[in-house]
């Protein structure tokens, strides 16, 4: 039996690999109790098994975040076994996969894909967990979305797009869950080496970024980490409605 945390219980969505993996193996660490969900079930119920074997309270849930039924469904059962929902990664997204194009060569339905899962998703997971974080009267949403906003990258239009809304979303969110003592911020990552391999991105292309950056060197899942650790922490328990850009310096705003 999956014994829980003092700390609470954390849902992070996309888990089964890339961030969505270490951000739930470093909130583990700290102590929470974990709920990994993916839509990829095998995997993420493999993750969450490493992390049980680890000594950690972890519970993997195949999940689809653009399926209300699914996602409704993974907050009660989290709420039935640790006791609570203190806190939502929203880090489930379509990025990898993606091929690079001009936006006017973008399929609709591609498009549609895309929006569904990267800010549907998030609206629909949020939606969620708003019920039990009102009512015990406190809560953290980090959503994750990209430094390709300010940057405005090309090419990838339905993501930068579909991730600047997740940004927008996350400000509106901000106001309309402060009262209840929920804070709701956003981490936007530079590109990340998450071992996920991306077919259409070159090698010129992963040298381009990091030549960019002041920090000069591959940013991988790590440097997110504790990033997520502190916005879930009592450190941060004054700030909502924020957007943190952690990319090695490429950026500034």
């Amino acid at each position: 039996m999956t014994q829980t945390s003092r700390k609470g219980a954390v849902i992070v969505t996309g888990a089964a690999q890339g961030l969505g993996r270490a951000f739930a193996r470093r909130l583990a660490e700290d102590g929470y109790s974990v709920c990994l969900s993916d839509i990829a079930g095998d995997h993420v119920a493999a993750a969450a098994d490493e992390l049980e074997k680890d000594g950690h309270a972890a519970l993997g849930l195949a999940v689809d975040v653009t399926d209300e039924a699914s996602v409704d469904e993974m907050v009660a059962t989290v709420v039935n076994r640790f006791g609570s929902v203190d806190g939502l990664v929203n880090n489930a997204s379509i990025f990898s996969t993606l091929q690079m194009r001009p936006f006017f060569d973008i399929p609709l339905a591609e498009w549609r894909k895309v929006v569904d899962v990267n800010l549907t998703g998030v609206f629909i997971c949020s939606k969620a967990v708003a019920a039990p974080m009102r009512a015990q009267g406190h809560g953290r949403i980090i959503n994750i979305s990209s430094a390709v906003v300010p940057m405005g990258r090309q090419n990838y239009l339905h993501y930068v797009g579909s991730k600047a809304g997740v940004v927008g979303m996350t400000r509106a969110m901000a106001r309309e869950l402060g009262e209840w003592n929920i804070t709701v911020n956003a981490i936007l990552p530079g590109a990340t080496d998450t071992g996920i391999e991306r077919a259409t991105v070159t090698k010129l292309q992963r040298d381009t970024l990091i030549s960019m950056r002041s920090i000069k060197r591959t940013q991988v899942p790590e440097d997110l980490c504790g990033v997520a650790s502190f916005l879930m922490s009592k450190d941060s328990a004054f700030m909502s409605g924020q957007s943190l850009i952690v990319d090695g310096g490429a950026l500034f705003s």
